[in-house]
């Protein structure tokens, strides 16, 4: 059988990724690339919030032979550990004793994958090819060579759309009919500052947690990296009284750190520098239906589904739609066109409900992380799921330590809230939190 000439538009995570699924399933595979080729940039630019890879990721990796080769350039954090303004500091693990979400850096990912694909000759790598339009009868892709300044086309039998959240292939789907997109930005943006690490290239802080400054309307958050340092994130709303935009000067920068994460400070000497230097960004959700046009064109990742970070879920549902297309293929490669519109019917639900996750995520971690009836809550959750595990999984272990579909993931989520409300009602909850009656309770109402 002829080998099937397929292009993925996109060369970042989910396009390395995937490129290397198709190849293995005897796929010859062009990734094209708006940007240099990534490897060779003196300074990875763009966009470098630290990424939480977990367990749906690591499958999709699994999948592609490649999960000990990210590992090796990952770090486990086995919990959050949230900084009050005094400097007292909250520990909650993720899940159980072994299980960990691993800190790794877009940039440093990006490069590993794109190097692991290099090692298939059925993979072809071409840059700085600016994407301008797509003749969707023939699957003719239109291309700018930046380098060279010029128009060049190539016709595939499948193109597959990972172009991120500004895609240019769901750009030409969206002036198809029936073809619903929305987009909605937060109020919130971000700012990436740093812990460096100390002189002797050890972290400053533990660097086994994922460590959050939780202040009501906003949050700092700190991640590892390998070279001792932390990638320190600043989420922060846009406009107002307390906002990037009244954040003016150096003067203003220090005091506002000063008065409210005043345990950080000590931990940031290029801090004054460093938000200035950085960019503030912008954080969306953007969600679209159908994310196929018939067999010729497929989205997955940001270009179907951008969602806000604060579940550590981007790129591990983007992963996760490479893993379960691959699987989808496997079952039923002799009808491309009852793929591509059974994997965007079963997909879209589950990108929606782990955009909805994304979003309630970040009031959870900016208001309720450090919250009193919240931490028992949880403490409560824990101990009635490690006495009943077959009756009880916390919906964040459902998220990021199972294949449960994020949609299922919700509708369970959403029933064991409605419990733990009750729970939370019964008379001298803090006094009794522990006792077999609650536990009853709990059993009673599952």
């Amino acid at each position: 059988m002829e080998k099937k000439n397929v292009a993925v538009v996109g060369a970042g995570l989910v396009g390395s990724l995937h490129a290397i699924l198709l190849a293995k399933k005897g796929m010859h595979v062009d990734v094209f690339e708006r940007r240099p080729d990534l490897r060779k940039a003196e300074v990875i630019g763009g966009r470098s919030i630290n990424l939480a890879l977990s367990h749906r990721g690591f499958n999709a990796l699994e999948k592609a032979g490649i999960a000990d080769d990210i590992r090796s350039i990952s770090i486990p954090m086995y919990g959050r550990k949230m900084h009050d303004k005094e400097g007292n500091l909250t520990y909650q693990p993720y899940g159980k004793d072994d299980e960990a979400i691993y800190s790794v850096s877009r940039g440093g990912l990006n490069q590993q994958l794109m190097n692991l694909a290099d090692d298939y000759e059925d993979i072809h790598y071409r840059f700085n090819h600016k994407c301008l339009d797509i003749n969707l009868e023939e699957n003719t892709i239109f291309f700018e060579d930046t380098q060279i300044n010029k128009e060049l086309n190539y016709s595939y039998d499948h193109i597959f759309g990972t172009d991120g959240a500004f895609s240019a292939v769901r750009g030409r789907l969206q002036k198809t009919s029936m073809f619903n997109y929305s987009q909605d930005y937060l109020s919130h943006g971000y700012k990436e500052l740093v812990i460096p690490p100390n002189k002797d290239g050890s972290h400053r802080i533990d660097k086994n947690c994922l460590h959050i400054w939780p202040r009501g309307k906003f949050m700092l958050i700190a991640l590892p990296n390998l070279d001792g340092s932390f990638t320190v994130t600043l989420f922060f709303p846009m406009k107002g009284a307390t906002s990037f935009e009244s954040i003016k000067t150096k003067a203003d920068v220090k005091q506002f750190f000063n008065e409210t994460f005043p345990d950080a400070v000590p931990h940031m000497p290029t801090l004054e520098t460093d938000y200035f230097e950085n960019p503030t960004s912008s954080l969306v959700t953007i969600r679209c239906n159908p994310w196929n046009y018939e067999d010729k064109v497929l989205l997955l990742g940001d270009a179907a589904h951008a969602i806000v970070p604060f579940y550590g879920q981007g790129m591990n549902s983007g992963f996760e739609d490479t893993a379960v297309f691959s699987e989808m293929y496997d079952e039923q490669s002799e009808d491309m066109l009852k793929l591509f519109e059974d994997y965007s019917n079963k997909r879209v639900p589950d990108a929606n409900a782990i955009a909805d996750l994304a979003l309630y995520n970040y009031i959870e971690m900016r208001d309720l992380a450090g919250d009193e009836d919240f931490l028992l809550r949880k403490k409560i959750e824990r101990k009635f799921s490690d006495l009943h595990p077959d009756l009880w999984m916390p919906m964040y272990s459902q998220v990021t330590f199972s294949h449960i579909r994020y949609s299922k993931a919700l509708e369970a989520g959403k029933r064991q809230a409605k419990i733990m409300d009750q729970v939370m009602e019964m008379k001298n909850i803090y006094e009794r939190w522990d006792d077999e009656v609650v536990m009853e309770k709990i059993k009673s109402l599952v």
